[in-house]
């Protein structure tokens, strides 16, 4: 079953940390989305093997965004 891994906030893709295919635990970091000139990491939600990666570096996202699939 595959995990969407959303946005806590709005903001910018500051990085992508993950590249598909890449096996990953629990919290591990997957992007950093920069807001209020804070980076804010945003962590896996489960294990699994990226699937998907919905955004690149520089996008703009909306709070509630899928980020990343995880499966």
């Amino acid at each position: 079953m595959a995990e969407m891994v959303k946005s806590p906030l709005a903001g910018n893709v500051w990085s992508v940390l993950v590249e598909v295919g890449a096996k990953v635990e629990e919290d591990d970091e997957l992007v950093v989305i920069e807001a209020l000139k804070m980076e804010n990491p945003v962590c896996a939600t489960c294990a699994g093997t990226v699937k998907e990666i919905r955004v690149k570096k520089g996008d703009k996202v909306e709070e509630d965004a899928v980020l990343v699939v995880i499966e």
